[in-house]
């Protein structure tokens, strides 16, 4: 047995791992207890991607030699390969523990516990892995990710003044451009996201940058980034949102809804598409753009979407035939009611709606239960002035217009928070 182990570890030394596999399985066949022989067969399994074999090999070492810390953190790497995060994490840390000074089982774990957000525990795991290696460049950015991750962005960019190629390292820009955010260091931080582009145009490096812009309201050269980058990586859906919502920024609603409408045509059950299709269909106040249909597809499809059922409708009713769209306008903003019947715009628009047709007592508890859920409702106070004037409510009328001219400017305040709430929704979405 021991010449056979032994001309296996030659011929995997000598990178001939097919000979090495078939003396290894020929020996564990034979042998099923023997650690040298499990671990071995485990590794060349893991390296070959081969993970349904690799594991119970890996299994059984650990079993066997309880008080390895490498083969606990062989199986750890290997469970990480196959998202088995927690169970991985389970095994590195009890590498650790075992052994301290094994940096390449403090490095695994630093990246388990980051990629399951406890971005102090990864810190932690890295900063051991980093006083072993302390001139691995690639080990520093990675603690410096942590850092950051876990909101130190001081000992995060003490972590980066360690690392010899930051002016040439895509990464350290771009970690850099985090701790200057971070730091509210906002023009620097954007002098290190456009280094990154310069270094490396990726998809990544290129999203990071448009997203700098659009934290700050710059809309106009967030528009450009994000243009430049969808016709570098036209597949790339989240640099087309990005692009939707620095249109949207810049006020060019036009030109936002087509990009909005492509995506929820290409995920057609995604909330967060409609929604801002639907804003920005709702933003435009003339010439109502065939392309927000897409928008009433989905609000057709997802009658518990209220918001979109919502937008739908009154798109429907700015559209040239609008009079031929009333029947699914009032069905889709009953649908919106039933699904929420806190949502204060769909109260409006069946005020509006039923205003429309003559009907103004009716529409009087929508708009007064309108302006119950958003006291400072502009729209809705006008509406409701409107219609206690016609059923001789007068003094109930001048209240209603008093408020809506005390509360005029909400208007725009409504538009600057639903662009500060899809901004965040951008700016936080990861990888």
């Amino acid at each position: 047995m021991e010449a056979e182990f032994q001309a296996a570890m030659a011929a995997q030394d000598s990178g001939d791992l097919d000979r090495a596999q078939r003396l290894l399985s020929a020996l564990q066949a034979h042998h099923p207890d023997v650690f040298e022989i499990n671990e071995s067969l485990g590794l060349i399994q893991a390296s070959r991607e081969n993970y349904a074999k690799a594991l119970p090999l890996l299994e059984a070492a650990v079993r066997e030699r309880p008080e390895s810390d490498a083969a606990h953190a062989n199986l750890g790497a290997a469970l990480y390969k196959v998202h088995r995060n927690q169970q991985a994490a389970a095994e590195l840390e009890r590498a650790a523990a075992l052994n301290p000074a094994n940096a390449v089982a403090q490095q695994s774990l630093g990246q388990v516990l980051l990629e399951e957000h406890k971005p102090e525990q990864a810190a932690a795991a890295f900063s051991a892995a980093v006083r072993l290696n302390p001139s691995d460049d690639d080990l520093a950015l990675s603690y410096a990710s942590a850092l950051i991750a876990a909101g130190h962005f001081d000992r995060a960019s003490q972590a980066l003044s360690s690392v010899t190629t930051t002016g040439q390292s895509a990464l350290a820009q771009s970690l850099l451009g985090e701790v200057d955010e971070g730091e509210k260091k906002f023009e620097s931080a954007e002098q290190h996201f456009a280094r990154a582009v310069e270094i490396d145009p990726s998809e990544e490096n290129l999203w990071e940058l448009g997203v700098e812009f659009l934290r700050h309201w710059t809309f106009d050269a967030a528009t450009r980034v994000f243009q430049d980058a969808t016709a570098r990586f036209p597949q790339s859906a989240r640099l087309h949102l990005g692009l939707g919502v620095a249109l949207f920024g810049d006020a060019k609603y036009a030109q936002a809804i087509p990009v909005f409408a492509d995506l929820l045509e290409s995920a057609p059950d995604k909330a967060e598409y409609a929604g801002m299709l639907g804003m920005s269909c709702s933003a435009v106040m003339q010439d109502a753009n065939p392309r927000c249909d897409a928008l009433v597809q989905y609000a057709q499809a997802h009658p518990k979407d209220a918001q979109a059922s919502s937008y739908a409708a009154a798109y429907l009713l700015r559209r040239n035939d609008a009079h031929s769209q009333r029947p699914l306008a009032r069905k889709l903003l009953e649908a919106s009611l039933a699904a929420d019947p806190t949502l204060a715009e769909a109260q409006f628009q069946m005020g509006t709606f039923l205003q429309d047709d003559g009907m103004w007592k009716e529409s009087i508890p929508y708009l007064e239960r309108a302006v119950e859920l958003k006291v400072d409702f502009s729209k809705a106070h006008y509406r409701l002035a409107l219609a206690c004037w016609r059923t001789d409510r007068k003094q109930e009328a001048q209240k209603h217009m008093d408020l809506e001219q005390k509360f005029s400017q909400q208007e725009q305040d409504d538009l600057d928070h639903r662009l500060r709430q899809v901004t965040t929704f951008v700016v936080n979405i990861q990888q």
